[in-house]
């Protein structure tokens, strides 16, 4: 499509936050793929929220040079992300980003604008394009919310929005349910789908039975206890009020172990009251990537029930660690959990719940703790999957292939 002028491709990316904090899954993939892209070849500028003052507003991470934009305050927690006036960013990062791409466009031309997510980047991508039409455009889509709620959020900006779409000269998109909906927005061509992968190797690295004791002691429980697992956000997408829901009809050595924070995490507190399964339900907060594997490996069973799920990098994490997942197949969940009775079709690879059907989890529970020996080969299954085809090497690779490197062949 065009060809870069310099020793190194440049590319400008559009993403609302980046590390070292606040991060998610979106950024998780833009660090994994950026670190593993020859920086002799490519170069990449970062535009982001700044939301805290004790960040700089400009700094080199990887093979990324961030440039941080918008209204800070004095290390913020997510929950602050969310109050006035940090909750301005994202409206205004659709006119500040846009802004500050075309100021650094013109010091030292960009070659391609690469824009993650469409609800958060989408709109500043389009105004970019329109101003510069010469420089390649791909949208990545990340999106977990539902569609019509994104679009229902995103009808302030008008036409812009749509223009998200139709203006770009690649989509990539991690599920097909996300391509389906490219199409439907009015993108021309044919999306890419390359879905976000995983750290195989970190994952499924042994943990010993000391330290999973350990885990456990800390928790609370016992040895025949039955820890269910999830790390997710705290809201309202993902289901987790149906595991606890689910918890009345399990014996009480099932435990529902929750790694993560976010907004309902006091709804979801009162809910396990009521339920009377309060000492059940344990809330330890954000785990690091670091302890991840460990703590996983500690449970005995992955589960998150989501209401909505662009792809979903837990559930794969989950599976490379070894553990059976039980999840919906809402989105882009549906590309790689397979259940034997949903999906005859396929090897089986988890246990497939509906949306708000705790009485389904706790029968798909106890399946997997009643039969260890149906067990153990669909989570071998699952494991091969993630690692055949799902290793950020692998994902990073495809996106030169089929992503980037076709924007600048001559």
């Amino acid at each position: 499509m065009t060809e870069s002028t310099h020793s190194r491709v440049r590319i400008c990316i559009l993403s609302l936050g980046y590390y070292p904090k606040h991060i998610g899954g979106a950024e998780v993939a833009i660090k994994e793929i950026t670190d593993r892209l020859d920086p002799a070849q490519y170069e990449f500028h970062l535009i982001a929220n700044r939301y805290d003052t004790t960040l700089p507003k400009e700094e080199q991470l990887g093979n990324v040079h961030v440039h941080r934009i918008g209204l800070t305050r004095s290390e913020p927690s997510m929950a602050d992300l969310r109050r006035w006036p940090l909750r301005l960013n994202k409206l205004l990062y659709q006119f500040l980003a846009y802004r500050k791409a075309a100021a650094l466009h013109r010091t030292e031309p960009f070659d391609a604008l690469w824009a993650m997510m469409a609800h958060a980047t989408g709109v500043p991508a389009g105004c970019f394009k329109a101003r510069f039409p010469k420089v390649p455009y791909v949208l990545t889509l990340q999106e977990g919310d539902p569609p019509e709620h994104i679009e229902r959020q995103m009808r302030i900006f008008g036409p812009f929005f749509s223009r998200t779409f139709a203006r770009a000269d690649t989509v990539q998109v991690i599920s097909n349910f996300l391509g389906r909906w490219a199409t439907r927005m009015g993108y021309p061509g044919q999306p890419i789908l390359i879905p976000n992968g995983v750290n195989v190797a970190h994952f499924s690295q042994a943990v010993s039975e000391a330290e999973r004791g350990a885990v456990r002691t800390a928790l609370g429980l016992t040895a025949t206890d039955t820890a269910l697992v999830t790390t997710s956000r705290l809201v309202r997408k993902n289901g987790l009020d149906t595991v606890i829901d689910a918890l009345p009809l399990l014996p009480p050595s099932v435990h529902f172990v929750v790694y993560g924070t976010g907004p309902e995490e006091a709804t979801l507190r009162a809910l396990a009251a009521d339920r009377g399964v309060s000492k059940r339900v344990h809330f330890m907060g954000q785990c690091t990537h670091e302890e991840m594997p460990r703590l996983l490996k500690s449970c005995d069973i992955f589960i998150r029930p989501s209401r909505s799920e662009g792809m979903g990098i837990s559930f794969l994490e989950a599976m490379a660690a070894g553990l059976p997942v039980i999840a919906t197949r809402e989105g882009g969940i549906a590309d790689f959990l397979f259940d034997a009775t949903r999906n005859p079709e396929h090897e089986p690879t988890g246990w497939a719940v509906d949306v708000d059907a705790p009485g389904q989890i706790a029968a798909a529970v106890k399946l997997i703790t009643t039969n260890p020996h149906k067990v153990e080969p669909i989570v071998e299954r699952a494991q091969e999957m993630v690692a055949t085809q799902y290793d950020w090497d692998l994902v990073a690779h495809n996106m030169e292939r089929e992503v980037f490197a076709p924007l600048f062949r001559s």
